[in-house]
C-alpha cells in the first residue's frame, strides 16, 4: 500500500516510492504474518530458489539447479541456521506450522538483509515452536538488525532492546523493555495488573 503522507527512510535513502525488489536490494527483507512459501518443493529448493534472486541466475537452462553447487550450498547453510537442515529434502507441505514459518524466515535471511521485519513470527504456533522461533530469532538478531511486531509480550521481552507499543494505531510509550514494563498505560492496555512493575 503506498502511504498517504510523510516518508519511509532506509540506510539515509528515502524508499517512500521505491519497488518492493528494490528495498530488497537495498538490504531489507520480512515476512509475513501468512506464510508464503512454495509448498510443492523442498525446503532446499525454497532457499534455493531465494538465494538466486539475491544472486543472480547462472542461465545454465540444461543443467537442474541441483548441480548449482553455489545455490545449495548456500541454501543447505540457511537451512541449517534456521533450524532445517535435517529436512532440507523435504516437501515445505509437510513441515509443521512453526517449521514453515522458519522456512519463511530462512527466506528472508536468503536476501542477506542489514534489516529484517517480521510480522507476527509467532502467530498460531504452540510452546515448542514459539520456543525454537524466539530462539531463532535470538540468533539471528546478532548479526541482523530485526524489527519485530508481535503480541506476545513474554517473547517481545526476552528479545527486544527497543520497544515501541501502538493502542489503535497511536504510540503510546517507546522504550527499553524494564521501561515499557513499569509503564501504566501499557500495563493497562497490554500487560495487565499480574505483572510486577
Amino acid at each position: 500500500m503506498p502511504s498517504d503522507r510523510g516518508e519511509i527512510r532506509f540506510d539515509g535513502r528515502d524508499i517512500t516510492r521505491t519497488r518492493p525488489y528494490e528495498r530488497v536490494k537495498l538490504g531489507l527483507a520480512r515476512s509475513y504474518q501468512i506464510t508464503s512459501i512454495f509448498k510443492r518443493f523442498t525446503v532446499l529448493d525454497n532457499l534455493a530458489l531465494a538465494v538466486q534472486a539475491r544472486s543472480g541466475s547462472s542461465f545454465s537452462f540444461w543443467r537442474p539447479v541441483s548441480r548449482e553447487t553455489a545455490l545449495t550450498d548456500d541454501a543447505g547453510s540457511i537451512a541449517a541456521e534456521v533450524g532445517l537442515h535435517e529436512k532440507q529434502n523435504a516437501l515445505a507441505a509437510t513441515l509443521a506450522h512453526g517449521e514453515q514459518r522458519a522456512l519463511e524466515v530462512g527466506l528472508a535471511l536468503a536476501t542477506r538483509p542489514k534489516l529484517v521485519l517480521l510480522d507476527e513470527p509467532l502467530a498460531g504456533m504452540g510452546p515448542e515452536e514459539a520456543q525454537r522461533m524466539i530462539a531463532l530469532i535470538d540468533r539471528i538478531r546478532s548479526h541482523v538488525t530485526v524489527l519485530l511486531v508481535e503480541h506476545d509480550m513474554d517473547a517481545v521481552f526476552r528479545l527486544a532492546n527497543r520497544i515501541s507499543v501502538l493502542v489503535n494505531g497511536r504510540l503510546i510509550a517507546s522504550g527499553a523493555p524494564e521501561t515499557i514494563k513499569a509503564d501504566e498505560q501499557v500495563r493497562k492496555a497490554y500487560l495487565g495488573d499480574e505483572v510486577a512493575a
